[in-house]
């Protein structure tokens, strides 16, 4: 029996580890694939919703939200849709600008980079023809005035 001692002690702690993993991995923060999924979803059903409720177009939340699936904004939207449509609401004007999507800054510095290096120099302005004098005007009616002599 003493050899399955040893055995059975290191089993024993592999065997809880193994059986607090999903424990484990909540308190780290490790998603798995479908709660990922699943968190996926709900934001782009919100996103879609408030796209929607703002009176933006469903191309333009597509573009803005371009991280998010397109099924789930699309079943936002048509919700908010027949939601707004049963209850009468208009829509609401939205307020800030829409936000950049994750990595836009990367995005931007890289091309503004890549843009300044294969545009060559401005050439100087063109300067403008010189416009030609108005013509003093000429007088058609004989002066009144005394001659001096």
């Amino acid at each position: 029996m003493k050899k399955s001692s040893p055995l059975l002690c290191l089993l024993l702690p592999v065997a809880l580890l193994l059986n607090g993993c999903d424990q484990l991995s909540s308190t780290l923060g490790v998603e798995t694939p479908a709660q990922k999924e699943a968190k996926n979803d709900s934001e782009g059903r919100a996103v879609g919703s408030a796209c929607r409720h703002s009176g933006r177009a469903i191309e333009d939340c597509y573009s803005i939200y371009a991280w998010l699936p397109k099924s789930s904004i699309y079943a936002g939207w048509r919700e908010m849709d027949e939601y707004m449509r049963e209850n009468k609401l208009d829509t609401i004007a939205p307020q800030l600008p829409p936000p950049q999507p994750p990595n836009a800054s990367k995005k931007k510095k890289k091309a503004s980079s890549a843009d300044t290096d294969l545009v060559p120099e401005a050439a100087p302005p063109a300067v403008p023809a010189p416009q030609p004098a108005p013509a003093a005007p000429a007088t058609a009616e004989p002066s009144n005035a005394p001659a001096a002599s």
